[in-house]
């Protein structure tokens, strides 16, 4: 079975430990696949998704919503030590950016 309209986010690596590739969807963190290729571990775990997500409809649970269609406000706290607070204000102001701009280059790299 495959999904209509599947967003969720995949990725597919190398496992060096199972010596083959592995596939995992990021809003399912206990699913995997495992395969000789990327192509066929991509489909085996877009497979997987499909089974679970129509599993979890038959049995009237909530079914995660793909990452890409979420809306993000562009906001969240972070908390760190006041030590490096102190050392990116000062590195803000000699870059003669604001504090926000500075720590968002920074989170993009």
């Amino acid at each position: 079975m495959t999904l209509k309209n599947d967003h969720y986010t995949y990725r597919v690596t190398w496992s060096q430990d199972d010596n083959e590739y592995v596939g995992l969807c990021t809003e399912f963190p206990s699913l995997s696949w495992l395969g000789k290729t990327p192509e066929a571990v991509l489909k085996g775990i877009r497979r997987v998704v499909a089974d679970v997500v129509k599993d979890m409809q038959d049995n009237g649970e909530s079914i995660p919503e793909p990452i890409a269609c979420r809306q993000y406000s562009g906001k969240f706290m972070v908390r760190v030590p006041p030590e490096v607070h102190r050392n990116l204000a000062i590195k803000a102001a000699e870059f003669g950016v604001s504090l926000n701009r500075l720590a968002s280059s920074k989170l993009s790299q």
